[in-house]
């Protein structure tokens, strides 16, 4: 993966949508060019739903990752985005090979970011910045902390956690990468073109 192409809008999807809904969404989001896409699905992801986003993904030419799940990313062939209760950095490259994209939930902890770019992370994602449906209970995480990560870290850095077209432009100009939307983006009248404004803030830097 060419980490330097990371930079954009970094859809989310939202848990609790019927399969069919949700992929016909994602094909209008992904016709705005996202910079990646996470399969994300509580308690346990989909294998079809999987299945078909990969396809999706690789006629898009935009990469698809799979939050917390390991074994289905391996099998599919996809990378995968690990949080403080998955598997390690050094396991996943292991499993996946070097090819393989990698993101790391560092939340409000730059100590964090570094171990996981150390240990082979492709992107690290920061937040939450704003308040949260997703994640509510979430620890806040400062602005400022981004300006750190672009001084001590060289992949690119995400953010997550309320962010809509309204505020991603503070975190923009602190030295965001991707805006990681779950309702910014699918809750949105319009799917793809949330996705095409958030990606034009970050062409504008």
């Amino acid at each position: 993966m060419q980490i330097t192409a990371l930079r954009g809008a970094y859809p989310v999807t939202p848990t609790d949508w019927p399969a069919d809904h949700l992929i016909d969404t994602c094909a209008s989001v992904l016709s705005a060019r996202p910079a990646l896409l996470q399969y994300r699905a509580k308690p346990s992801p989909d294998p079809q739903v999987a299945v078909r986003l990969k396809h999706l993904c690789e006629e898009s030419g935009v990469p698809l990752v799979i939050n917390d799940q390991l074994e289905l990313a391996s099998a599919l062939g996809v990378g995968v985005h690990l949080g403080r209760d998955d598997a390690n950095v050094g396991a996943a490259r292991s499993r996946l090979g070097a090819q393989a994209l990698i993101g790391v939930s560092v939340y409000d902890d730059i100590d964090r970011a570094v171990q996981a770019v150390e240990g082979g992370a492709d992107y690290v994602s920061f937040g939450r910045f704003f308040p949260s449906r997703t994640k509510p209970e979430a620890s806040p995480a400062r602005p400022d902390i981004l300006r750190t990560a672009r001084s001590r870290l060289n992949v690119p850095v995400a953010v997550i956690g309320g962010i809509t077209r309204d505020n991603a432009g503070m975190l923009v100009r602190h030295g965001a990468d991707l805006l990681a939307c779950v309702d910014g983006i699918f809750a949105a009248a319009d799917p793809a073109q949330a996705v095409r404004e958030l990606n034009s803030m970050l062409s504008q830097t």
